[in-house]
């Protein structure tokens, strides 16, 4: 038997250090606005040899005028490798644009083989829409989560456990941000993907020991209100336990191969979502019961 609430204490602890991790991580790398968002262009071209990324991004960034980051990506599958070319700008690439810096790149590296593979331009204004309309739909959804939540469970607090699930949740939402920023991934409609999917993940998580919290209630009207929560906790513990196992190990497959074969659409996807799934099932078994029990504590306070 885990005593959730008196452990909360370490709990908070690790979570307060995995929040400092994240937001050393933003000063450090930065926040990563995918050209989905801000507008902009990249440009793929496959390659033989080596490249010095800091040297191409600086020749293009003279070439065309436009700030350049350059990265390298290889596919194992196709034994390929490919330099990728993030233009930021309020502008995307036009063909005149492109057909110079194709021209001016097979010149400064002529051994290099380079043949263009992939071009995406995106303009600021369908970005900055799809950007608002990413924050609507999450916006939305914890709304909804916490009137829905709140009025499921009004017999065991109602609106304020939709809060405290809705915690639990910006926990999670954060934990799947700072994995973007750590592993430098741009910000991009994969977050947006992620972040809904973890939110209708864990609120499930967690409605599950809520509904065993409100079938316990009336067994419990003796008893502090920490061991009912602790208790119900317990019993749900190895559905939560198991449950996350088995969706971690499908999205670790996922994750591997991703990595393996240098896929970066679903790279961007799978490890934010692994990373989600874990922090789901530990801020629903670890976090928002005890955070119930410290306002039903204040509550009381307030009462007496």
């Amino acid at each position: 038997m885990i005593k959730f609430y008196e452990k909360r204490k370490i709990f908070f602890a690790i979570s307060l250090i995995l929040m400092v991790i994240g937001i050393a991580s933003i000063f450090i790398n930065g926040v990563n606005l995918s050209i989905q968002f801000k507008g902009g262009a990249i440009i793929k071209y496959t390659f033989n040899g080596d490249l010095n990324t800091e040297k191409v991004g600086d020749f293009v960034t003279n070439v065309l005028g436009r700030d350049t980051e350059a990265q390298i990506t290889e596919d194992l599958a196709k034994d390929t490798k490919k330099v990728v070319l993030n233009l930021s700008g309020t502008s995307g690439l036009d063909a005149s644009e492109q057909e110079k810096l194709d021209l001016m790149l097979k010149q400064e590296y002529p051994d290099a083989n380079l043949q263009l593979s992939e071009s995406n331009v995106v303009e600021p204004f369908i970005g900055k829409r799809f950007l608002v309309n990413g924050i609507i739909a999450i916006a939305l959804s914890s709304l909804f989560i916490i009137l829905y939540v709140g009025f499921r469970f009004k017999k065991i607090s109602g609106l304020s456990a939709g809060v405290i699930g809705l915690l639990a949740l910006l926990h999670d939402c954060l934990i799947v941000f700072f994995t973007f920023t750590l592993f430098k991934f741009p910000i991009n409609d994969s977050f947006v993907a992620v972040i809904l999917t973890i939110i209708g993940y864990s609120i499930n998580d967690t409605i599950v020991i809520y509904d065993r919290i409100r079938e316990n209630a009336p067994l419990y009207t003796k008893k502090p209100y920490e061991v009912l929560i602790n208790d119900s906790i317990n019993q749900t513990l190895s559905r939560s336990i198991n449950t996350s196992i088995a969706t971690t190990a499908s999205i670790l497959i996922v994750t591997i191969f991703a990595f393996m074969y240098n896929i970066d659409s679903i790279k961007t996807f799978a490890l934010p979502m692994l990373f989600g799934i874990i922090s789901g099932c530990y801020s629903t078994v670890c976090l928002a019961g005890p955070m119930m029990v410290m306002w039903h504590k204040y509550k009381k306070s307030k009462i007496a």
